[in-house]
């Protein structure tokens, strides 16, 4: 099934700011977020796609890239279904939702009870990873046809002797004293709006609930350890210059735990001897003798997988392009290729013998050699 466009989502037009694009997201989150709408899986259903059309349209990049490919732009990168349950979203989009109320959701108060009382919520553990950026350089033939890199790079990993946990072993640990063993802190609000209650993990556990009193002897209480990885990198046909894929939990591994960051992966574009690029396409400069452009010859010339015969008509003109079909590079996220446009010169050498100018002069003197009037 297609996706609707996001803006007509939103309800909004392909102008709007991004204090429109918040305000337009935060009325139908408010609309038809499933508390308020209770067994309703069409109301889940819009509450969902609002949140993916959010998501795209409040970034920059992800905006430049759908309003340029659409949909299929996006394919490969981060996408609305990283979102397992309607409670992501509010951890996600919390600068919506927090604001004057806190760092929590609006509709822990609005809708009844804390999304921990629903049971819809996993308690946070440990502290997130950070991410890391690569930069890969890639050949025109690699991005015509998509490649596989391997890539060795340093990251933090989860420490083998502890698991991750950062202790000596499962005795090495005790309640927290701040939460009291329940990984988070609560704080009570009042506004003009009612009671709002602000849940967020307990910052002396990281929302462990439990504080290491014997750390591992390997990561020092971290647990995780600084080493080399080797990264296989898939990288699809029909990539550009600068364009981003994200390899999601291949960053540095969080403290005590905690989740994996990312690591983004930006493709250079190398300049290629013979090519320029054009989209999809190829342009190559072919040079002819002046005899080969009036009589016509059949030359080789190179393309991104190989070698390929070409023919030339007699009386070719200058300038003129010539056609090799799906010769070119691969679509990104989609059937087919672009094209190797071949340009014909023809070659002016900058001196001449005696004998050939004589002949150039007889040729001159031919009636057909004239420009017509």
């Amino acid at each position: 099934m297609s996706k609707r466009d996001y803006y007509e989502t939103l309800g909004i037009g392909k102008n709007a700011t991004k204090d429109e694009i918040k305000k337009a997201y935060r009325k139908l989150a408010m609309q038809f977020h499933p508390d308020k709408n209770p067994g309703d899986k069409s109301a889940e259903d819009k509450f969902k796609e609002a949140a993916e059309a959010y998501e795209v349209l409040s970034n920059d990049e992800k905006r430049a890239k759908y309003d340029r490919f659409g949909h299929s732009g996006l394919k490969g990168g981060q996408d609305y279904h990283g979102f397992n349950n309607v409670n992501d979203i509010f951890s996600n989009f919390s600068d919506i939702f927090g604001g004057a109320f806190g760092g929590s959701s609006i509709f822990d108060e609005f809708f009844g009870g804390s999304t921990s009382s629903r049971g819809g919520r996993q308690r946070t553990t440990g502290t997130p990873g950070s991410d890391l950026k690569v930069t890969i350089k890639l050949t025109l033939e690699e991005i015509a046809a998509g490649t596989t890199k391997k890539i060795k790079i340093k990251k933090y990993k989860t420490c083998e002797t502890c698991s991750g946990t950062g202790a000596k072993d499962s005795g090495s640990f005790s309640n927290c004293t701040v939460c009291n063993g329940t990984g988070e802190v609560r704080q009570v609000s009042r506004s003009l709006f009612g009671q709002f209650v602000n849940i967020q993990p307990c910052a002396n556990c990281g929302g462990n609930g439990k504080i290491i009193t014997d750390p591992c002897k390997t990561c020092k209480g971290d647990g995780r350890v600084y080493e080399e990885s080797t990264i296989k990198i898939n990288v699809p046909a029909g990539v550009s210059d600068n364009s981003y894929m994200t390899l999601r939990g291949e960053g540095n591994k969080g403290k005590n735990g905690g989740p994996a960051g990312d690591i983004i992966v930006v493709f250079k574009e190398l300049p290629h001897e013979f090519f320029v690029r054009d989209g999809d396409n190829v342009i190559y400069e072919l040079f002819l003798s002046y005899p080969e452009a009036v009589m016509g010859t059949e030359v080789e010339i190179p393309t991104l997988s190989g070698k390929a015969k070409l023919k030339i008509e007699s009386g070719i003109q200058i300038g003129k392009y010539l056609k090799m079909r799906e010769k070119g590079i691969q679509h990104l996220n989609n059937h087919g290729a672009g094209d190797q446009l071949v340009k014909v010169n023809v070659y002016i050498p900058n001196k001449i013998n005696s004998k050939e100018k004589e002949l150039l002069k007889e040729l001159q003197n031919q009636p057909n050699i004239k420009v017509p009037e």
